[in-house]
């Protein structure tokens, strides 16, 4: 039998990245009683009778032979807000404890204050597994803080929320997305503008017409005046000519009427021209393209272009537009680019979850 394929070691990185966890920093105490810490986040629980946890570090790590010899530690579970703490105790410097506020535990091992839970434990045994050493612990004492934890996954950090289960929408009204929905549809947004690296707004259609509630920036932004809550004109953006191309007509109309309105009373022609023709076409292609728009410079000191993606409704309505803006010159707006390939894809998924069915391949 052939021996199995060597992995690469950075492909295997990135795939149990793939598995989110929470971060915790390990704390003890050495024989003078000096506090030593790290970041780990290879963190488990292993048993609750007796109540067991283990936890794995590597044999090269400064504060190894300390671990090793230590009789207990402690688990500190970091909060959502303690990436500062995480990243402290992850690096190799001498005094990782500077600046941070710490309580007492058993045998004097220090808690780290603010966090989501603590778990202080006696060492129960240690075993080598390749380049790591395994530590298995008895927990003696615990406390939460009711605080949120801190997750990490992917090579980064997030931000732990409940799962959205089931179709998500209400049933008064395609404008009308419950909460969850909004959650979901903002965890895409942040997740598509990383993957195209454009800036992304998530709308919806709300009371005063077509509003953004989240912006999702990319590495150069468009502009400082992206705000949430602003509300777009339906005839000139790209998001409120997406929710008149796929709501009723019934909902759209007196919006459009009074922007004609304005557009007369200030002597220019009535953007409403041929916007019968136009919002034909979206819904025959799919989504919304203007490029070289000029009615936004005030906003976003350029000449920008735009697309917009719908997203559907358990009832096939339009209930969520994601639209991309970049600058006239920079944003690819073409059929086969990668940033119109990003956002169908992703409104695709979005529209199939809010459904409650797998979203498809």
């Amino acid at each position: 039998m052939s021996a199995p394929a060597a992995l690469d070691a950075r492909e295997l990185r990135q795939v149990l990245g793939s598995f989110v966890t929470g971060v915790t920093v390990i704390t003890t105490v050495d024989a003078q009683g000096k506090p030593h810490g790290l970041t780990v986040n290879s963190f488990s629980s292993v048993s609750l009778d007796p109540p067991l946890i283990l936890w794995s570090q590597s044999l090269t790590a400064p504060s190894h032979p300390v671990f090793r010899d230590a009789e207990r530690f402690v688990v500190n579970i970091l909060a959502d807000d303690q990436v500062a703490i995480s990243n402290q105790f992850a690096r190799g410097k001498d005094d990782k404890f500077a600046g941070c506020a710490i309580d007492t535990g058993l045998g004097g091992v220090p808690l780290i204050r603010g966090s989501a839970a603590w778990l202080e434990c006696k060492r129960m045994d240690c075993f080598r597994g390749g380049d790591h050493m395994v530590f298995l612990g008895q927990v003696e004492r615990m406390q939460r803080s009711g605080r949120q934890p801190l997750v990490f996954g992917g090579g980064r950090y997030l931000v732990a929320q409940p799962h959205d289960l089931g179709s998500l929408l209400t049933e008064s009204g395609p404008n009308i997305a419950r909460l969850q929905a909004v959650r979901l549809a903002t965890r895409a947004v942040v997740e598509l503008s990383d993957e195209i690296d454009e800036t992304i707004g998530l709308g919806v259609w709300g009371n005063h017409g077509p509003t953004i509630v989240r912006w999702e920036e990319a590495k150069e932004p468009v502009s400082d005046n992206l705000r949430t809550g602003l509300v777009l004109p339906v005839l000139t953006s790209g998001t409120g000519l997406a929710f008149a191309a796929w709501l009723p007509t019934e909902m759209t109309a007196p919006f459009i009427g009074e922007e004609a309105a304005t557009d007369r009373a200030a002597n220019r022609v009535p953007r409403t021209e041929g916007l019968e023709q136009r919002v034909a076409q979206f819904r025959a292609q799919g989504f919304v393209r203007l490029e070289g728009i000029e009615d936004f410079t005030e906003l976003y000191g350029r000449s920008i272009s735009v697309l917009t993606v719908p997203v559907f409704a358990p009832d096939g309505a339009m209930v969520f537009a994601l639209t991309a803006i970049g600058a006239s010159d920079r944003l690819d707006t073409s059929d086969q680019g990668k940033v119109l390939a990003g956002m169908r894809r992703c409104a695709d998924t979005l529209t199939q979850r809010l459904r409650g069915t797998p979203a498809l391949a």
